[in-house]
């Protein structure tokens, strides 16, 4: 018999540090890898923040995020220049010591040649105290973990392969599932039948991407929820609701994903 036991949602929040992003000079990419890649063990990002550069901004998003989900994952901000202040951050926000993590240094001492030894790259060991390192397989310089705190580089495939090694770490709920509608009727038209379809089933969290195909408007109705009881339940009212104003329901007929206008994932 199908349990009525609620499903264990587990949240993360995601802060992506870095001027170059807000600038448009660097494309962040991190974000989608790590939505997908938590779900994928149950942790569901409930929020995603993009932010400079800037200590007092820094510090203040990881209080709010450490205390409002049960897991808080940084990207960028832990290299060796100036603008690398992450990691000082952190310490600040707990209210930690900063400084020179053993462990660390050693494994930087370790992969450098003497002569490439700088006070710069050393400084990727400067750390906050009781910090729990991540290892780093492809340079070598760690992130590390404090408490529920996940701080990682900006860097791509860096990053990639850490959160692949350190995910372990993470216990999740229930994953998240999603089922995609699509509608070949304009957003205006059904608007108002979806949001009652939503006052219905406020557990499933409902989106609406609206695309421009064959000189014709659309849009792919995205339903997601932990139930998958009451995701099937919402999506057979949403497919229902189409029908009802003259159409006919398509089911995944973009299977690469969804997005505004092209229904292409970005």
């Amino acid at each position: 018999m199908p349990s009525d036991t609620p499903p264990n949602t587990v949240t993360a929040c995601v802060l992506i540090i870095g001027n170059e992003i807000l600038s448009g000079r660097t494309q962040d990419v991190n974000l989608h890898f790590l939505a997908e890649g938590l779900n994928e063990i149950g942790v569901r990002v409930a929020e995603a923040r993009i932010i400079p550069d800037d200590s007092d901004i820094i510090v203040a998003a990881l209080n709010h995020a450490r205390a409002s989900f049960d897991y808080v994952l940084t990207t960028g901000g832990i290299g060796p220049t100036h603008d690398d202040i992450t990691s000082a951050c952190v310490a600040r926000a707990f209210g930690v010591p900063f400084g020179r993590n053993k462990e660390a240094e050693a494994i930087l001492l370790a992969y450098y040649k003497p002569e490439d030894v700088t006070p710069e790259r050393l400084s990727m060991a400067d750390m906050p105290d009781g910090a729990v390192l991540i290892e780093n397989p492809v340079s070598r310089a760690p992130g590390f973990q404090l408490e529920n705190v996940f701080v990682l580089p900006g860097v791509p495939r860096i990053m990639r392969d850490m959160f692949e090694g350190m995910k372990h770490r993470l216990s999740g709920g229930d994953p998240v599932l999603s089922i995609s509608i699509t509608s070949h009727l304009p957003e205006g038209k059904f608007a108002g039948p979806l949001g009652a379809v939503q006052e219905r089933f406020p557990e499933v969290d409902m989106g609406s991407y609206p695309f421009f195909r064959d000189h014709k408007l659309g849009a792919n109705l995205v339903l997601r929820c932990a139930d998958a009881r009451m995701l099937d339940r919402a999506a057979d009212a949403v497919r229902q609701m189409i029908r009802d104003l003259g159409s006919e329901p398509v089911e995944d007929e973009t299977a690469a994903g969804i997005g505004i206008n092209d229904g292409q994932l970005r």
